[in-house]
């Protein structure tokens, strides 16, 4: 056995027998390690099992009064889940409901709906990249913290897929519009936007992470992270609001387009030009989400419906597309169909939304 110290925290290694998640508890705290450094500790269905099960198990044990959750290496929390697979699956003749990519979410938004709702605090350390999946073990959580290394993004329409792991339900209720800017446009923030969309608390420099985690160990989170949290540096959106959102309140994506095109300020014109390289179709079906999410009265409703949609998409042409340019043959130049947002049908949209045969149940 050996010992190693990162933005995790020290932790006894076993070189032999590495595991993806690594549990301990240190004082009041427990802490869950997510370990695979190398890929940015992207899920597996694995993790997220092994992650609910220590999550289960602490809920019961009055030594843990909190649950702190970081990631190994310098990267990053997490870079989401494995991508490739589910390229695989929507690649295969399988049917969507029956593949595996379809029980790693039925578990994964299990854990998400778990998390939003566990009796005890829960703290994030939202340090370096943050994505996808990576945003749905830590953005549901009662205390999340950013550093000055954090990049979180929903990514999805920039492969033709759509924000899911409770990305709606989060970005429906960012403060007026941004968070449909950020769905759409498949962007990323540093911490001080990440602070005001509203999927973080407190900003920590991550040279302070360490002796954070330690005081964890003895002190209540609220006093702890209080105690090593600074103000963020301020990010771009606060200065954009006016014009994201005077152009993203329209219900139809080439509405917005319009809307950006015509607006006098350029950071509008750029975020136009970023919209027509996305999927149309994975536009239009987000924003639709964004607007029912945004009208739910809870996170699991709005999973519910993200199920039904990640499973359509694996029968969309564009998801596969999306995830053969940016990952496979990395050309970075999909051929969505449709083209354009104009030609995407709203009967074509009506598909995705349509109850599966088996429905997420929590």
């Amino acid at each position: 056995m050996t010992t190693a110290t990162n933005a995790a925290g020290p932790r006894s290694i076993d070189t032999a027998t590495e595991l993806p998640v690594l549990t301990r508890v240190e004082g009041r705290a427990g802490y869950i390690v997510l370990n695979r450094p190398r890929a940015i500790n992207a899920l597996t269905l694995a993790m997220v099992r092994m992650i609910t099960a220590t999550l289960e198990e602490w809920r019961h044990d009055d030594r843990v009064q909190t649950v702190v959750l970081t990631g190994a290496g310098d990267r990053g929390l997490c870079a989401g889940g494995d991508i490739v697979a589910i390229y695989r699956d929507a690649t295969s003749d399988q049917p969507a409901e029956q593949t595996a990519s379809a029980t790693f979410w039925r578990e994964e938004y299990a854990l998400n709906a778990v998390i939003e709702s566990y009796p005890k605090p829960y703290v994030a350390i939202m340090d370096g990249i943050v994505l996808g999946g990576g945003v749905g073990v830590s953005a549901h959580g009662s205390h999340r913290v950013v550093t000055e290394r954090t990049s979180v993004g929903m990514p999805e329409t920039g492969i033709g897929f759509v924000p899911d792991v409770g990305g709606t339900w989060l970005l429906s209720h960012a403060p007026g519009q941004l968070g449909t800017h950020l769905a759409l446009t498949a962007g990323s923030v540093a911490a001080g936007d990440a602070l005001e969309l509203g999927l973080a608390d407190w900003f920590v420099e991550s040279s302070r992470i360490p002796a954070l985690l330690a005081a964890l160990a003895d002190t209540r989170p609220g006093a702890a992270i209080a105690a090593h949290a600074s103000l963020a540096p301020p990010g771009p959106l606060v200065d954009d609001r006016d014009w994201i959102d005077a152009c993203y309140h329209h219900d139809d994506v080439d509405a917005i387009i319009t809307a950006l095109r015509k607006h006098a300020n350029p950071a509008a014109h750029e975020a136009a030009e970023t919209l027509v390289t996305r999927s149309p179709t994975a536009m239009a079906v987000t924003l639709r989400a964004l607007r029912s999410a945004g009208e739910f009265p809870d996170l699991v409703t709005a999973l519910r419906q993200e199920l039904r949609l990640v499973v359509r998409f694996l029968d969309c042409l564009d998801f596969a597309e999306g995830v053969r340019a940016a990952v496979i043959d990395k050309d970075r130049n999909p051929s969505w169909y449709p083209r354009r947002s104009d030609d995407v049908w709203p009967e074509d949209i009506d598909g995705f939304f349509v109850p599966l045969i088996h429905e997420l149940t929590l």
